[in-house]
């Protein structure tokens, strides 16, 4: 390890992520048996709309009979009380994950004394705390705890997958990354990234839910949180185009050189920006629009990882392990 590498920070740093990945999982176990044994949404909903019957008089009163076979039908329906804690839980369980998301992120930036996005498993890690930040905070505005369990368990997967495949001792990174343009350019991308993980893991579960499946979130509602992701993340992800095209001049005097990462996160933009086009003025919603918004995020995921490990260019400097 290098010598000017904080070797104790950035084994704390490591073993943060372990304890995030199992907390996101512990997290997307309370959200699963939330979504599971829970009250399914379908009658939540039902339950929440007031009831018009009696208004303007006239509504017939219910049988004693009626009334009692409904009251044991909700006692047989009825979450247990366990069942209504999971979801709670998993929330706590989240915020802790987060902490501890974060907590490795600053840890490993102190080990080195830099940003601490200078490669790929760098960068993964931010994006994962990135989507699952964007679900959090989304969270505290719009009713979307439905989400959990799924941006949970791709969040374990993708810190999972960087630990596994993309790890990295802790080190200095090349000259052309010490610059404050990795602070402004990197980290629009990685906000834009993880609200756009949300977007794609709405559109892809609006693809795979049946009818017949009450418990979970209706595509009406996944429709809503993608969009809102989506819409939030369009003009940051534009931002962060736009600071890669100064940072590009600054550091090899052309705006634009056809470099794949550049042209790839030109097709993202272009893919996103069609989707929100084909809402405003044609009109596209359901299947159609989810379809091109995961298109998007294909580009997108392709942009973050497959260029970095599949082909070549001025952005291979990501240290991806051989």
């Amino acid at each position: 390890m290098p010598a000017e590498v904080d070797p104790g920070l950035a084994t704390l740093s490591d073993q943060l992520i372990l304890a995030t990945v199992l907390l996101y999982v512990f997290a997307m176990i309370g959200y699963a048996l939330d979504l599971a044994f829970g009250r399914p949404r379908a009658r939540a909903r039902a339950e929440a709309v007031p009831a018009l019957a009696a208004v303007g008089g006239g509504a017939a009163p219910e049988s004693a009979s009626g009334t009692d076979a409904s009251e044991g039908d909700a006692r047989r329906t009825a979450p247990s009380a366990w069942a209504l804690w999971a979801g709670p839980a998993g929330v706590v369980l989240s915020w802790l994950g987060w902490a501890a998301n974060l907590g490795s992120i600053l840890t490993r930036g102190l080990a080195v004394d830099r940003w601490p996005w200078g490669n790929m498993y760098e960068f993964v890690v931010a994006m994962c705390l990135a989507a699952v930040s964007a679900f959090l905070f989304m969270q505290l505005r719009y009713r979307i705890r439905f989400l959990g369990a799924f941006v949970m368990v791709t969040a374990a997967l993708g810190l999972g997958f960087a630990v596994r495949y993309l790890h990295v001792q802790a080190g200095p990174v090349v000259p052309a990354l010490n610059s404050y343009w990795v602070a402004i350019h990197v980290s629009a991308a990685i906000i834009a990234s993880g609200l756009f993980i949300v977007a794609g893991v709405s559109g892809v579960l609006y693809l795979v839910r049946k009818d017949t499946a009450v418990r979970l979130p209706s595509r009406q509602d996944l429709e809503r949180v993608a969009h809102r992701a989506i819409v939030i993340g369009f003009p940051i992800w534009t931002f962060a185009v736009i600071a890669g095209a100064l940072w590009a001049d600054k550091a090899w005097g052309r705006y634009w050189g056809w470099d794949p990462k550049e042209i790839w996160a030109f097709i993202t933009w272009i893919a996103y920006a069609a989707y929100l086009h084909a809402r405003a003025t044609a009109g596209w919603k359901g299947r159609a629009a989810m379809i091109v918004q995961l298109v998007a995020f294909a580009c997108l995921l392709f942009n973050l990882v497959g260029v970095n490990i599949f082909l070549g260019g001025l952005h291979s400097y990501a240290e991806v392990p051989g």
